[in-house]
């Protein structure tokens, strides 16, 4: 199932996000679900509130660069933690599913060291680097109620504004489904 993407605006993208137990229903199926949302918005990361889940679960998929080059992961992260983020800070244009029409700069460490559940809920812990670690890097800040606006300098997100009024209204054409703040669905 393709859910529609949560956009800013959604108060469940400000929340910080609850553990997933192993009773969660079906949480094989709604990762599979979540990759397919994914997908089919040509996303490389998804995060549990993007699709209105206030769950500690993101997905992504970093196989291949920005450049389209081979690169990264396809994996899942159950209720990750970020232990460490360290190395050079770089600047990359970073979009978001629930911003879209939105690309900015931001600047993050190269590296991170997580610890995660993968699928079975066996504890894993990682270390990442360069692209992979930046998806990860941003997925997590939707787990804390974070977007990547959140980084930008006063001024940027002033001349921002009128644009985040418009997504929150759905005054966006998106070419993926979206799920407007305060509506049922989309």
């Amino acid at each position: 199932m393709i859910y529609p993407v949560t956009v800013f605006g959604d108060p469940v993208l400000r929340k910080k996000a609850v553990p997933v137990t192993k009773d969660f229903k079906d949480l094989k199926g709604f990762i599979q679900n979540m990759f397919d949302t994914m997908y089919s918005s040509d996303g490389v990361g998804l995060a549990a509130p993007q699709v209105g889940q206030a769950i500690r679960v993101f997905v992504l998929d970093t196989t291949t660069d920005e450049e389209g080059e081979p690169a990264g992961i396809v994996k899942a992260f159950i209720n990750p933690e970020i232990l460490e983020k360290y190395g050079d800070e770089w600047v990359m244009n970073e979009g978001c599913l629930s911003l879209p029409e939105i690309r900015e700069d931001v600047l993050r460490p190269e590296s991170v060291r997580i610890k995660y559940l993968d699928e079975d809920f066996k504890i894993r812990e990682e270390i990442y680097n360069g692209f992979t670690a930046r998806v990860i890097q941003h997925e997590y800040d939707h787990l804390e109620g974070i977007m990547f606006v959140d980084y930008l300098n006063p001024l940027k997100k002033r001349i921002l504004k009128s644009k985040l009024i418009a997504i929150s209204k759905g005054k966006v054409i998106p070419k993926y489904r979206i799920k407007i703040p305060g509506s049922k669905s989309n």
